[in-house]
C-alpha cells in the first residue's frame, strides 16, 4: 500500500470529470453530491451530466476518494486520496503519507440538521486518515468502503 494525495493538474470540464469518475470507480463505489439546496439521496447512483452543475461531490470506494469542487461555471478542481497507485494526471501533494482506517457512523435519516436527509439504508462506510509521517498530523480524512 503506497498512499497518494494529489490534485488535478488543471480544472476539469464536466465530461472529463465524469470519465475520471468512471475510471476510478470499481464496484462498490458510492457518490455523495452537493447542491445549494440538497444532497444526493441514493449514494449508489453514479452522477451523470444532468446532475451538473453542482457545488461539489465525492466518489469513494475501497481504494480511493475523489473529491471535486466547482471553480468555474463548468469546470472543477479535483483532489484524489488513494492507497492504490501513482496518478500521472495529478500533482502529488506531500511526500510521506501513512494511512489509518477507522469505523465511521452515518447520521440517522431522520436527523433534523440535514433537512433533505441521508439514505435510510445501511451503507458499509469507513474512514481513512491520511497522516503526515514526519509530523504525525492528520491532513485528510477520506470516506472509504468498510471491509
Amino acid at each position: 500500500m503506497n498512499p497518494f494525495v494529489g490534485v488535478s493538474t488543471k480544472f476539469l470540464p464536466v465530461p472529463e470529470l465524469l470519465d475520471l469518475i468512471k475510471k476510478l470507480a470499481p464496484e462498490p463505489s458510492y457518490y455523495f453530491l452537493r447542491w445549494t439546496h440538497k444532497v444526493s439521496k441514493d449514494w449508489e447512483v453514479e452522477p451523470t451530466e444532468t446532475d451538473f452543475p453542482m457545488i461539489e461531490g465525492q466518489m469513494f470506494n475501497q481504494n480511493c476518494e475523489l473529491r471535486w469542487k466547482q471553480k468555474r461555471k463548468d469546470s472543477y478542481e479535483v483532489l484524489l486520496l488513494s492507497v492504490a497507485d501513482e496518478y500521472p494526471d495529478f500533482a502529488r501533494v506531500g511526500e510521506d503519507w501513512q494511512t489509518q482506517d477507522r469505523d465511521a457512523h452515518l447520521y440517522s435519516h431522520t436527523e433534523t440538521r440535514f433537512p433533505k436527509g441521508f439514505p435510510s439504508k445501511k451503507l458499509d462506510i469507513a474512514q481513512r486518515y491520511f497522516i503526515n509521517k514526519k509530523t504525525a498530523t492528520v491532513h485528510f480524512i477520506a470516506l472509504t468502503v468498510g471491509k
